[in-house]
């Protein structure tokens, strides 16, 4: 009948379509879905589906050889993932059923969550009716909203279509360029549109900073009794670069009386600075909070599904629509149990700023807009540290930007003594405006106080006569060259096109390097190929990092490349290009790509400074110190990949004839990290302590054990994998008979950024990362 007839409701993970069912009353649990009277709510696993390796078109394809390439397979084909194909199954099942009169796409509302329903909907081979739930926070009152709302599917054709062209795009150029880098250089090297353009901003800077020299320079201060002022030249510079000028000005200055030949005083005001973005947020939590870009993303998301109290964080607007608006007052009541309740209150009660150039804008918001709090209760007690100190920055910009300007009176006086000239600015504010909130909150600016504050400047006139009680000198040092930081970093990827000189290619930099939703993965990939180190906040590149990019094609060196795509994907998405014209170009360039990696005649040749000659090919091995603490090198040629690492083993030995004298030494504590069973701890690691005299290699056995004999600690090699160019396993070091807890330098099938290695590796990997991943997804 059809009265009894549903819809099929897809979400893109678990934890949405448990909420969703919740809300539409879907209470029956069935294998892989929720199911109520009017609804059948199922999930996905993030992707679904996948676009096939190399070797599903050719066989040829799955040995890595310069010879195989370019691969231009078209069309692209799409694979069911293997380790999630019991969930997509559920999906083609529910699709069959007689009772499912159509389809409600609630994915993520965005490009990417586009793709992730229309693969699936492709392989299970759905032709019915489907429609798009698109909201930006996922409270009750949002999701009811958005399922009363439902539009076509068909409004977000154009959408998919810029989402697969992005996907075959990564995937023509990812695969070949990688290939051919890893084939012609015999190393395992990937490249990509996003991915080296970003790692080469991050080596640039890297050999900035080697190239620096640096100088030195003075500043001179002048007390005049009640306040004091900064020497300046005709220029209004007050860096001294000159000894000897210092010392004529010191020695000439004291004791002498000036002039005041101006004072200006201003009213100025500063308006609330925009509402958040991903990007932005991203920034200042590295800023206050110390995240990573990947940290602030993975609570965001949190703050997002979880919790429901913050809006849609992959967003790229800092702007609300005029819809919104009315729904402000309900935002802030929302907030009445915070700290930030009592300004909150009052701003729902007794009105608040609606900026119509800074926050409501709806030509600045597409898919969503800015991040703001939702109308959900908010009880912080409930909240981890982390997950309440990135709320907090969301509630502040958020009372921030309906707050009133920030107003203040500067005092600008400059002093002539002799030929020499002196300034010194008062600040005083009037109205602190939106200044209030952030300091309410106990957060202070970090870039505050950088005006003098001189009392004395308050009451002097033109012409009033001063008197130079006391000269003072500060010596500097010209700083080198700061390397990214997560917040650097992401500011860097968002204006891309400040790095570029043609003009007319600044104009397609519009969107910057990646997304903000791919932009935290890209810089956490960087660092797991160990193409950069993080130390503290700093990232620094390491060798093989840098001759990523020495030996990459110049056109994926610039960030020209991506900014060029995005704009093209952009007019996709808005149905003013053709995509079939856009891969077609794609597959030429992918083809020009891995012809000047042929033709090249340069050599990988990275210069680790703690390296080890390889024991089969003599090649470099570079050190890395897995997630437990333990050495390993492994060689960088592919056609050897030798890898061994460092134990430290107990030896028994005879013990010595003569006993020595014990030598009194100080103790040390040694901290050593050892497995234990994940149930005992969520990350299978338990911090031991352990006493021991660092001056003694052995000692002597207790009553149990074998009188006679004594016990030595020492490094011993084990090989974590033979090397390729070796015949015989007796070559070898002793065996290492466990697997490695990590291989950092393995990659996914079908990943556009992988290094080298056979497809079965690459299966290996994709395995050992969906089984990692396996219980998030399913929160």
């Amino acid at each position: 009948m059809l009265g009894d007839m549903k819809k099929l409701v897809l979400a893109e993970k678990p934890s949405v379509a448990r909420e969703i069912a919740r809300v539409m009353g879907c209470p029956l649990r069935g294998k892989g879905y929720l199911e109520g009277p009017d609804y059948v709510v199922t999930w996905a696993l993030g992707h679904l589906v996948e676009l096939a390796p190399p070797a599903d078109y050719d066989e040829a394809w799955k040995r890595w050889s310069m010879g195989s390439l370019p691969m231009l397979p078209d069309p692209l084909k799409q694979v069911v993932i293997e380790e999630s194909k019991e969930q997509f199954q559920v999906i083609k099942d529910l699709f069959a059923r007689n009772d499912i009169s159509g389809l409600v796409i609630a994915t993520d509302a965005g490009r990417e969550g586009e793709l992730v329903a229309r693969w699936i909907m492709k392989m299970a081979g759905y032709k019915g009716e489907a429609e798009r739930l698109w909201i930006s926070s996922q409270t009750d009152q949002a999701i009811r909203e958005g399922f009363a709302s439902l539009k076509p599917a068909s409004l977000y054709e154009n959408l998919y279509h810029a989402a697969e062209s992005r996907a075959a795009a990564d995937w023509y150029v990812g695969m070949n360029v990688t290939r051919a880098l890893t084939c012609h250089y015999d190393a395992k090297l990937s490249a990509g549109r996003v991915q080296t353009p970003t790692l080469a901003l991050m080596t640039k800077r890297e050999d900035e900073r080697d190239a620096f020299t640096g100088t030195f320079y003075y500043t001179l201060k002048a007390d005049f009794l009640t306040f004091s002022a900064t020497w300046q030249d005709a220029d209004g510079n007050s860096h001294i670069t000159s000894e000897e000028k210092l010392k004529s000005l010191t020695d000439s200055l004291v004791g002498r009386e000036g002039k005041v030949v101006s004072v200006e005083k201003v009213h100025m005001s500063e308006k609330p600075p925009l509402a958040y973005d991903l990007t932005a947020l991203q920034q200042d939590a590295n800023i206050y909070l110390g995240f990573s870009a990947k940290q602030t993303l993975d609570t965001l998301q949190k703050l997002y599904e979880v919790y429901k109290i913050a809006t849609y964080p992959r967003t790229d607007s800092r702007y609300i629509t005029h819809d919104v608006v009315a729904t402000l007052p309900d935002r802030l009541r929302a907030l009445g149990d915070t700290p930030f309740g009592p300004r909150a209150i009052s701003y729902a009660a007794g009105g608040f700023r609606v900026d119509e150039e800074r926050f409501v804008k709806d030509m600045g918001v597409t898919d969503h807009h800015a991040i703001i709090p939702t109308e959900q209760h908010v009880d912080l007690s409930a909240l981890k540290p982390e997950e309440k100190a990135l709320w907090q920055l969301i509630a502040i910009r958020f009372l921030e930007v309906l707050s009133p300007d920030y107003e203040y009176d500067t005092t600008t006086v400059r002093i002539q003594v002799g030929d020499e000239f002196f300034q010194s600015r008062l600040s005083t504010p009037t109205q602190q405006g939106w200044k209030e909130i952030a300091k309410s909150a106990g957060r202070q600016d970090p870039f505050a106080g950088l005006d003098d504050f001189e009392v004395g400047l308050s009451t002097l006139k033109m012409g009033d006569t001063v008197k130079v009680t006391k000269v003072r000198s500060r010596r500097y040092a010209t700083p080198a060259p700061e390397r990214y930081t997560d917040a650097t970093l992401l500011s860097a990827m968002e204006h891309a096109g400040r790095f570029v000189d043609d003009a007319e290619l600044k104009k397609h930099l519009g969107g910057g390097l990646g997304t903000p939703a791919t932009r935290a993965d890209m810089i956490e990939k960087l660092v797991q190929y160990h193409y950069v180190d993080r130390v503290g906040k700093e990232f620094v590149p390491t060798p093989k990092g840098r001759e990523v990019v020495r030996l990459a094609p110049l056109q994926l060196r610039s960030p020209e490349l991506t900014g060029a795509w995005e704009e093209r994907l952009s007019a996709i998405a808005e149905g003013k290009e053709d995509p079939a014209k856009f891969v077609r170009d794609i597959k030429q360039n992918a083809r020009e790509l891995v012809d000047q990696i042929a033709k090249t005649r340069d050599s990988f040749s990275p210069h680790f400074s703690d390296s080890k000659e390889c024991p089969y090919c003599h090649g470099p091995m570079m050190k890395v110190v897995d997630e437990i603490g333990r050495t390993h090198y492994v060689c960088q040629r592919l056609s050897c990949s030798y890898e061994e690492m460092i134990v430290c083993h107990r030896v028994k030995v005879p013990k010595a004839p003569e006993a020595t004298p014990a030598v009194p030494v100080k103790k040390v504590v040694v901290v050593k990290k050892v497995p234990v069973s994940a149930s005992a701890s969520p990350t299978g690691l338990r911090r031991v302590v352990l006493k021991k005299k660092p001056a003694l290699a052995s000692y002597s056995a207790g009553s149990d054990e074998e009188v006679g004999f004594t016990y030595q600690y020492k490094d011993e090699v084990e090989v974590v994998r033979p090397s390729k160019k070796s015949s015989r396993r007796d070559d070898h070091p002793r065996q290492f008979d466990r697997a490695p807890l990590s291989d950092p330098h393995m990659v996914s099938s079908g990943s556009s950024i992988g290094g080298g290695g056979t497809f079965a590796d690459l299966i290996k990997a994709s395995q050992e990362r969906y089984r990692n991943d396996k219980n998030k997804k399913r929160k």
